[in-house]
């Protein structure tokens, strides 16, 4: 369904019940879809929520408006449009950022929040040639099948995923692409981050390339300090992907174990 947020039509998928929503935020190049085999595995006990960010997936794509500031507000508008009263936000590389920003405002409903492969709250100042090269990484199908095979993974996809990234990286908006490796990457948030004051879980892979264990050591736990770290062995960028049960795995354990139902 599409629910009206912020301004333009953001599409949501809900699976799933319970007491306590999961609200699903993905990376860069994604759509709700990059979650499937994680909720797949939590709806059964859980109310799932995933959205597609603007310019991804079927929700609508603005001619501007992808900065921080611009997500953030439409994942807001989505969880008060389906009122949701407590939650865990679940982000994962660029949505990592988007959900960090919300958590820093302190939102009375947010449970807890769940960190995967997130992108870390400080400015990613990448040299001219590398961020050019990222605009165009999402252009062709084949482009697209190296930067999965080259930066995305550490582990091989099967075929059904691997032709879900291809489509979902194709489908994005000519201006969502671009907008992440020209000016969202360098928006500094760490002022704010310091202010998110609910637990936290960061789930790393031991083999990305694109948010390593030592950067998300370095540039993101310093910046909330209560944050709970775990190593997926094996696994590369997509870990939703990659490693899901051990990804659902973890989210049941902290909610279970460390957020207040």
């Amino acid at each position: 369904m599409k629910i009206a947020a912020n301004g333009i039509q953001i599409f949501v998928e809900e699976q799933g019940e319970g007491d306590l929503p999961l609200v699903f935020l993905h990376h860069w190049g994604g759509s709700h879809k990059t979650w499937r085999h994680v909720v797949d595995k939590l709806s059964g006990s859980y109310r799932t929520i995933t959205t597609d960010h603007r310019g991804w997936g079927v929700s609508d794509a603005p001619v501007s408006g992808y900065g921080f500031a611009d997500l953030a507000a439409d994942a807001e508008s989505v969880i008060n449009a389906l009122n949701l009263k407590k939650y865990v936000l679940v982000g994962h590389s660029m949505g990592g950022k988007v959900a960090q920003l919300i958590a820093s405002r302190r939102p009375a409903g947010l449970a807890g929040l769940v960190l995967v492969a997130p992108s870390p709250p400080p400015a990613v100042v990448l040299p001219q040639e590398m961020a050019e090269a990222m605009a165009g990484a999402y252009l062709t199908a084949e482009s697209v099948g190296a930067t999965i095979d080259h930066v995305l993974t550490g582990r091989v996809l099967s075929v059904e995923d691997r032709a879900q990234v291809i489509e979902d990286s194709l489908r994005g908006a000519p201006q969502a692409k671009v907008a992440w490796p020209r000016a969202t990457i360098l928006e500094d948030i760490s002022a704010q981050v310091h202010a998110i004051n609910v637990p936290t879980l960061v789930i790393a892979g031991e083999l990305d390339k694109v948010d390593s264990v030592e950067m998300l050591k370095s540039h993101l736990l310093p910046h909330i300090a209560h944050a709970q770290m775990e190593v997926l062995a094996g696994t590369g960028h997509l870990s939703p992907l990659e490693s899901p049960a051990e990804v659902a795995n973890l989210i049941t354990e902290f909610v279970r174990d460390r957020v207040v139902h």
